[in-house]
């Protein structure tokens, strides 16, 4: 059943992790949520999961590394919805041959940016049509601590080890996007802010995160759920905002 009276999310990466648990909670407040996915079976399985306790979700292919995809779920939405109003860029990869960039594998960085940072942005790109004819439309963007340039020149901060400089590259490039976007989008009222959803354990770290899912979730849920709109142009994690 369509709630067009409700707002439309779109979801990217959802059918596991942070994403899944984020369209779990936004359909449980009743958002029409789409829960986007590259693997058609993973996302019908995600989507029957959610059927399973009486929360109505759906499918929509989208391969961020997949360009006719993406213009296919935009067109899909499109005539399904006539718009979309919250875009939670939730997708993102991490690769085993990422290091310091002394050393790095340029493959593996170029990897990475194809997914974190190009397929993100194609993304957006796509939707911002949908976006425009909201009335109250927003971006969300999952950033991480990793992404601050401030953070990671800083020896004292307990992740100053992680030096890999693929992921950590890509999260700073979006920060980028969020600040530009904000910026470019402000006349057509587009909130757009960059998130971190903490150290959690999901399969993009081998589960090695302190956080919960739910708890790696509550920053974007308590974003897309922000009626008053406060915030546009930052970045914060549910405890914080975050130096860029």
């Amino acid at each position: 059943m369509r709630k067009l009276d409700q707002p439309i999310v779109l979801i990217t990466g959802a059918n596991k992790g942070i994403g899944f648990e984020i369209a779990k909670q936004l359909a449980a407040r009743g958002n029409q949520v789409l829960l986007g996915a590259r693997s058609r079976e993973s996302g019908e399985k995600a989507v029957a999961e959610l059927a399973e306790v009486d929360l109505d979700v759906s499918f929509v292919p989208i391969d961020l590394n997949d360009e006719r995809s993406i213009t296919e779920a935009a067109d899909y939405i499109g005539v399904e919805f006539g718009r979309l109003d919250i875009l939670i860029n939730n997708a993102g990869i991490t690769d085993p041959d990422d290091a310091p960039p002394g050393n790095v594998s340029l493959q593996a960085v170029r990897r990475i940016f194809e997914t974190n940072l190009f397929g993100t942005l194609n993304v957006t790109q796509a939707m911002l049509p949908l976006l425009r004819k909201s009335d109250r439309p927003q971006i969300i963007n999952q950033s991480s601590g990793l992404g601050s340039i401030e953070l990671n020149n800083d020896p004292e901060w307990e992740f100053a080890q992680f030096k890999l400089f693929g992921y950590c590259a890509s999260k700073a490039a979006m920060n980028m996007m969020t600040v530009q976007l904000a910026a470019t989008l402000a006349d057509d009222n587009i909130i757009v802010n960059s998130i971190d959803p903490g150290f959690t354990a999901t399969d993009l770290n081998n589960h090695r995160g302190r956080q919960t899912i739910p708890e790696g979730a509550a920053a974007a849920i308590s974003q897309a759920l922000d009626t008053k709109r406060t915030r546009n142009g930052e970045y914060f994690s549910a405890n914080e905002s975050l130096p860029w």
